[in-house]
């Protein structure tokens, strides 16, 4: 089966095309692409995984097709950052 990864940063990002065994899991995912908890190029910063946007655990099954991409923690709340934003938009007279 074929899978896509993809792992960002502001401003960049990295996508990969694996082709795994049926059945491979996220965890067998990463390893294959070297970027699995103990490889050398593993970001420190991933707080999880999600598949097409939906969360995922490392013992997830993918199948073919899927994106699998790597979460990073939020820098602002989203909540926060709306109000930040109308607190700097000039009042409609």
């Amino acid at each position: 089966m074929k899978i896509e990864l993809i792992r960002a940063w502001p401003r960049r990002f990295q996508a990969l095309s694996l082709e795994l065994a049926d059945g491979a899991t996220v965890a067998e995912a990463l390893a294959a692409a070297g970027w699995g908890a103990h490889a050398e190029v593993a970001d420190a910063e991933i707080s999880g995984y999600a598949v097409f946007g939906v969360k995922a655990l490392a013992d997830t099954p993918l199948r073919d097709g899927d994106r699998l991409e790597l979460l990073r923690p939020l820098q602002l709340d989203p909540k926060e950052a709306r109000r930040r934003r109308a607190a700097d938009r000039p009042l409609k007279k």
